[in-house]
């Protein structure tokens, strides 16, 4: 049939009809297993208390040091980027007897307060540089310092460390070849 003759009025428009959209139904669940987690606490398994080839005792960022003569019992920082031991001191006077140079100081014990007079030779005279600040100058002792069953006798250099938490910091001096620092790990040593 040619397109000239077809006439649009023979036809009628197609009548649009709303279907609805099927609403999808799903089966009610059924518990088929349940699952229970419970958690049980494990023991850790044990830390290594010696380490290297030379199994080193591992100590902590934190530690007890006793200090002797005077046998004062201090909580103390361990810092391997520290090259000298240091401790907190007070009232430090250079003395000399016989033509020998002293170093004349207060350890101060945190816990009840009570000051013990120390004399000690001098070592030497050190500048130390703050982090903050100049250059200091400090004298140095040499004294016998105690971390779990490692003593050792080490030069000090005496400080005012009263604006900071630990009272002595241990340095490289007592740590090289005697003991490697775990630093997550604090007061892990017994004194005896």
């Amino acid at each position: 049939m040619p397109a000239e003759n077809w006439n649009s009025s023979a036809c009628p428009a197609p009548e649009v009809v709303a279907i609805p959209e099927p609403t999808p139904q799903c089966p009610v669940p059924k518990v088929v297993e349940r699952i229970v987690t419970k958690i049980v606490p494990s023991d850790l398994p044990p830390m290594a208390v010696t380490a290297g080839k030379m199994h080193l005792p591992i100590i902590g960022a934190v530690e007890w040091a006793k200090v002797e003569p005077s046998g004062l019992l201090l909580e103390s920082r361990i810092d391997t980027g520290a090259v000298t031991t240091s401790i907190h001191a007070q009232d430090i006077h250079l003395v000399e007897k016989d033509g020998k140079r002293y170093v004349r100081f207060m350890l101060v014990d945190r816990v009840n307060g009570e000051g013990l007079q120390q004399e000690l030779r001098l070592r030497r005279r050190v500048l130390i540089k703050q982090n903050d600040g100049p250059y200091e100058r400090r004298y140095v002792v040499r004294m016998w310092v105690t971390l779990g069953k490692t003593r050792s006798r080490i030069d000090v250099n005496l400080s005012d460390r009263s604006d900071f938490k630990y009272p002595m910091l241990i340095g490289r001096n007592f740590l090289t070849d005697s003991m490697i620092v775990d630093v997550s790990r604090h007061h892990t040593l017994f004194l005896e």
